[in-house]
């Protein structure tokens, strides 16, 4: 029967064939991806290398620099390449090849050259935003409103990603109770179909944009060479000119993509976009509150102040009304006096005309006439005025001032007598 051998036992075979057959420093090129350092000061990370065409993962191996050797390689690179040593750059760096039969195949960096350049994930980023900046797209979606109440939510994420559960948890469970319609458009978050699942989610969201006020893409951590779905041009510009604003949390703090950069608002985790957005009704509602308080206070205001204005009105009232009488009563009075003083004058007015009338009127009459020696001749009791009128043998009456007599009218050769 052939020998068998215990996992310990292949992996102890393969770290010392390795240890023989690599025993020397080597300089690598690769790409620096999920940095990050512990408390101790050891920086643990992983090389990417990506097909140049497709962009896709080729190798991948993970690296340890200790602290001793961090400390001293950081300043140095940083100091000499004006670049912080995070992932995306690109590096030259000297390797040792190491096997551990529990922790598997890694690389401890021994130094670094800092000529080198940035890597093309960061480079590439840096290309696919000034595009959009060029085109004048960047920013469109971060000019667009946030809505007041973002309740209605299209979700695109993994049905089955722990970032998406934290999600609708965070939402669901809310202190203040506030309602939350969530709609998910699924799509993969990691891998080399990223980009297309993702904007065949947003063209279905587009498809119903009036259902909805934000769109939120999130994901939980992890590498950050599996972001590299998210530094695509065709994703960005297409986020970048969403008619809804975006909020993306595809990544923890260290993590930061050309989708980021194009979005509403980015935030770090899926829990804390939940926390945005129930953030954001919460302003509105402590507006509201505050508001109904202020229009509360005006009209309890305003009810006080008509009240006194009420009470002051009252107690004026009476004042009011006897000056009113007593101003009323002077009035009377000298409209009275008035009356009284025209009237006396219309009488003495008329009284004056009566007067000269009545003078008129008595020196018209005929007994003034009488009185100044002259007579009034009457036949049958009518005035003679024209003696052709009369007639021999008529008889006639004369008035004089003191008495009358009678005559009678003769016939004469030359004129008519009495």
């Amino acid at each position: 029967m052939q020998d068998t051998l215990s996992l310990h036992e292949l992996n102890a075979l393969v770290r010392r064939s390795l240890e023989q057959c690599l025993p020397d420093e080597y300089w690598v090129q690769a790409e620096l991806s999920d940095v990050r350092t512990n408390s101790t000061g050891h920086c643990y990370l992983e090389f990417v290398q990506k097909d140049p065409r497709s962009n896709n993962l080729i190798a991948k191996a993970r690296g340890t620099i200790w602290a001793n050797i961090y400390r001293l390689l950081k300043p140095y690179f940083e100091e000499a390449t004006g670049q912080s040593f995070t992932s995306g750059i690109k590096v030259l760096v000297k390797v040792t090849v190491a096997f551990h039969e529990l922790y598997g195949y890694s690389l401890t960096v021994q130094d670094i050259d800092p000529t080198y350049t940035l890597g093309d994930m960061a480079r590439r980023r840096r290309e696919i935003l000034k595009q959009l900046a060029e085109e004048g797209v960047l920013t469109l979606n971060k000019e667009l409103e946030m809505p007041l109440l973002p309740q209605r939510i299209a979700v695109i994420s993994s049905a089955t990603a722990a970032g998406y559960g934290d999600f609708c948890h965070q939402l669901q469970h809310n202190s203040r109770g506030f309602y939350f319609n969530t709609e998910l458009f699924p799509a993969l978050m990691q891998g080399n179909q990223v980009e297309e699942s993702v904007l065949a989610a947003l063209d279905r969201i587009n498809d119903r944009v009036n259902e909805f006020d934000v769109v939120v893409i999130i994901r939980g951590g992890g590498a950050t060479s599996d972001l590299s779905g998210f530094d695509t041009y065709l994703l960005a510009a297409a986020c970048a000119q969403f008619p809804l604003p975006v909020i993306t949390g595809i990544g923890h703090e260290r993590d930061d993509t050309v989708l980021d950069s194009v979005a509403h608002t980015r935030v770090k985790t899926p829990t804390a976009a939940a926390e945005l957005l129930i953030h954001r009704i919460t302003e509105s509602a402590d507006h509201l509150e505050e508001l109904s308080a202020r229009l509360q206070q005006g009209a309890y205001a305003l009810l006080e102040q008509e009240g006194r204005r009420l009470e002051m009105i009252q107690t004026r009232i009476p004042n009011l009304v006897h000056r009113k009488l007593t101003d009323a009563r002077f009035a009377l009075l000298a409209a009275g006096k008035d009356l009284a003083q025209a009237t006396q004058t219309l009488l003495s007015r008329h009284r004056h005309r009566l007067e000269l009338l009545r003078q008129r009127v008595a020196d018209a009459s005929p007994d003034k006439l009488l009185s100044r020696g002259y007579s009034i001749t009457l036949k049958d009791g009518k005035a003679v005025t024209d003696a052709a009128s009369l007639n021999p043998g008529d008889q006639l009456v004369t008035r004089l001032a003191k008495g009358s007599f009678t005559s009678e009218v003769r016939l004469d050769e030359h004129y008519y007598s009495s």
